[in-house]
């Protein structure tokens, strides 16, 4: 099984933004990023701090992404 990686909200922002996620809106620091097919993501954006691995794990079945397939993303990007 693979480990779900650990991720600062920038870099899970820009895999967002690859995927053709759009910055909808921000509240505190939480910022909602909607696609043009109607999908919504909420992002919590906190410098300099991790996000949780459960919180990453929902957001990834949001993007109905296998950690597999989200892991590619991430190489891609590098």
């Amino acid at each position: 099984m693979i480990k779900t990686p650990i991720l600062k909200s920038k870099e899970l922002v820009r895999i967002l933004e690859k995927l053709g996620f759009s910055k909808h809106h921000q509240v505190g620091s939480h910022a909602q990023f909607k696609h043009p097919d109607g999908r919504r993501i909420t992002v919590p954006i906190h410098q300099g701090k991790d996000i949780n691995k459960k919180t990453l794990r929902g957001i990834i079945d949001d993007l109905d992404l296998t950690r597999e397939e989200f892991i590619e993303m991430l190489k891609i990007n590098k």
